[in-house]
């Protein structure tokens, strides 16, 4: 059932105007990018050696990723506008301008989905050489795609979209929005692991700052699209919609330009900038970002600003983002041509094998200088433990000016897990995690044993909840809203129930390494960074429900933490044990492939991996028996505190309705005693 449009959010703009200004931002892209395929186009046949597939080919696989992602980042800007600029009803259905936003959302999802799927064939067309109208045989198409790694990934995509739009088209109320919103980032990872990013050297790089890259793009372009939707049908809250993506719009610039710069900085050197076709498109996408950035800081000095000063004035607002849309519709028009063009050759020497896998080469196995000192910056990781840091110190810095304390304690264990957390990902544990089972199981162990333990003591949930500012009536949700609403959703009481967090935690060793999931992973760099990400995220799970000095959705009591402690660490020992053990190497092939010489005993490696996993247990041990001997403690003196001051209050009741109660019980026994 629809909701009624709030007050002030009547249409004063022809309802097809929308629509048509939203496909004409992805025409412009798509021409964009054809254009640049067609004059690109012998250069790229010469470089292949392919012979041309067609215009249908050429010119239309262009065209349809631009198009394509134009919708994919406008499904991801309705449903952040859905989510976080508008207000729902008090009963917490969407009004009228988030259902807006979610069915237009729902809509690009779609067309993000055809246009992934068109992208199959094209691509296997363009791969091949030969016309598109020979590769649509189903059967013929289904067995070359998982042959080329770049139309799997475009089928991948079409499948991602194609569950995104089936869960936004029956949603009503704004709980589901971040959800969505989550899922519609998530179709761009196929994207980002594909490419010229993903192959050669330092493409470990190349592919972190693309997917940063992606990321803040699509929030940006997508805000803005959704925003001057919302603007040119004259929807309620539109000054401070305007006012809350201007600020997002703001990091997202940043992250784009600094991504950007480390992008193309592994690709093309200064002198090929202007003497290679790829340097003078990577040149265009820096003009197009500088003219993004100096629009964006007009909408934020003109349209902004004309918006707080008169909330009915989006004359100003609607004209700079429609001036922004058409910048964003040639950026992204840019950036599929230069996706399109081969990068120069490296003017040094071709990179070893190890090199061309892991995206760097290696000085010689591990010492203990290499491992302290011989760092490799990971942009993923390494960059959310800077933020992490930063954002917890200013958290704590808003409650001292307000007058409020907050436990050092607290402070110093989260910054010791945001220092652990870039030690792991960037200091040569990181840079020999690929490469050696054993250095894995280092970094595995600190990833899931050692830095949640550290996080989860800085309360993280409970600073976030006294530091954010309450959204107030009529407004629409913050993050303080958003962060409630997740701590009482279903999926949290599920999650945090001891029985599926053991599970998700202790589970996740013996089928990452003994149900075959890590020899499918090994080689593969996205394939590390979900294994990354599974070990921190089960490990603060599980740690949160144990020792988190923040509430949890379903509280245990503390005898209970140590049972779910000591019933786990048998089996944790245990797998260290089958690692010992086990006469199988795991990823043998892939870790062979690599040709390090000072790294041959492979099944020796493996078994001081399974030696670290059993002995890691133990210093986590300590601290979480410690942290529950505390817990219990200050539980008990709050308990006894509560008590006296109820005692003050009532002048000890409780006390002399006690001693009366014996006094009778005395009075009674006296007479049958006599």
């Amino acid at each position: 059932m629809r909701d009624k449009p709030q007050p002030g959010s009547v249409p004063n703009r022809p309802a097809v105007a929308i629509p048509a200004l939203l496909v004409g931002v992805a025409v412009l892209a798509g021409c964009t990018a054809a254009g640049i395929a067609a004059l690109s186009l012998a250069e790229t046949l010469t470089a292949t050696g392919l012979p041309n597939p067609g215009p249908a080919t050429t010119l239309g696989l262009p065209f349809v990723r631009a198009v394509g992602e134009i919708a994919a980042v406008l499904a991801v800007g309705s449903f952040l506008f859905a989510a976080f600029m508008v207000p729902p009803q008090p009963n917490g259905v969407l009004d009228a301008d988030g259902y807006r936003a979610l069915r237009l959302g729902t809509m690009a999802s779609l067309t993000w989905t055809v246009c992934a799927a068109l992208l199959v064939p094209l691509t296997i067309s363009d791969v091949s050489g030969r016309p598109l109208a020979q590769q649509l045989n189903p059967i013929t198409l289904w067995s070359l795609t998982g042959l080329v790694s770049t139309a799997d990934a475009w089928r991948w995509t079409a499948v991602l979209a194609g569950l995104v739009t089936l869960a936004s088209w029956p949603v009503l109320r704004w709980s589901w929005t971040p959800l969505l919103l989550a899922g519609s980032l998530i179709t761009l990872i196929p994207l980002g692991l594909t490419g010229h990013s993903s192959a050669g050297g330092a493409h470990d790089l190349a592919t972190n700052s693309l997917l940063i890259h992606l990321v803040a793009a699509s929030l940006w372009a997508g805000g803005l699209l959704a925003l001057l939707g919302h603007a040119m049908r004259g929807g309620a809250h539109t000054g401070l919609a305007a006012q809350r993506f201007s600020a997002l719009a703001l990091w997202c610039w940043l992250a784009m330009a600094l991504s950007g710069v480390v992008n193309g900085a592994v690709r093309v050197l200064p002198a090929q900038l202007v003497t290679t076709g790829y340097g003078r498109l990577v040149l265009a996408k820096v003009l197009a970002l500088g003219v993004l950035g100096v629009l964006g800081w007009r909408q934020r000095r003109a349209g902004v600003a004309a918006l707080q000063a008169d909330p009915g004035s989006r004359r100003a607002l609607v004209r700079l983002a429609v001036a922004e849309a058409a910048a964003f519709g040639l950026t992204f028009g840019v950036a599929v041509g230069l996706g399109r063009t081969a990068p120069p050759p490296p003017p040094t020497r071709l990179p070893s094998i190890a090199e061309a896998e892991i995206g760097y080469d290696f000085d010689g196995p591990p010492t203990v200088t290499r491992v302290l000192f011989d760092w490799r910056f990971d942009l993923i990781f390494g960059t959310t433990a800077i933020v992490a840091a930063a954002l917890y110190v200013a958290a704590v810095r808003r409650l001292r000016r307000r007058g409020d304390s907050w436990p050092p304690g607290r402070t110093l264990a989260w910054l010791l897990g945001c220092t652990s957390l870039l030690f792991v990902t960037s200091s040569g544990v990181g840079r020999y995690m690929p490469a050696m089972f054993s250095m894995h199981m280092v970094a595995h162990m600190g990833l899931s044993m050692l830095i949640p333990i550290l996080l989860v003591l800085g309360a993280p949930v409970t600073l976030a909840l006294r530091a954010l500012p309450a959204a107030g009536r009529g407004e629409p949700p913050g993050m303080r809203e958003w962060l409630l609403a997740a701590l009482h959703s279903r999926v949290s009481r599920v999650l945090t129930n001891p029985i599926v967090a053991t599970i998700l935690f202790v589970g996740g060793f013996y089928g990452l390494y003994l149900g075959g999931i890590f020899d499918a992973a090994a080689g593969s760099h996205a394939g590390h960074l979900a294994m990354n990400l599974h070990f921190l995220l089960s490990g603060y799970l599980f740690y949160w429900v144990i020792i988190g000095a923040d509430p949890t959705p379903r509280p245990i009591p503390p005898l209970a933490k140590v049972a779910v402690v000591f019933a786990s660490l048998p089996l944790h020992a245990f797998f260290g044990v089958l690692l010992m053990g086990t006469r199988t190497v795991l990823g043998a092939n892939y870790y062979r492939s690599l040709g390090l010489g000072w790294h041959t005993d492979l099944l020796g490696d493996q078994r001081l991996g399974g030696g670290i996993a059993w002995a890691a247990g133990e210093v986590p041990l300590v601290i979480v028996i410690l942290a529950l001997l505390v817990q219990w403690a200050r539980s008990d003196q709050r308990t006894a505190r509560r008590l006296d001051r109820a005692a003050d209050r009532d002048d000890d009741s409780d006390l002399a309705a006690y001693n009366a109660m014996l006094a009778e019980l005395a009075r009674r026994e006296t007479p049958r005693r006599s």
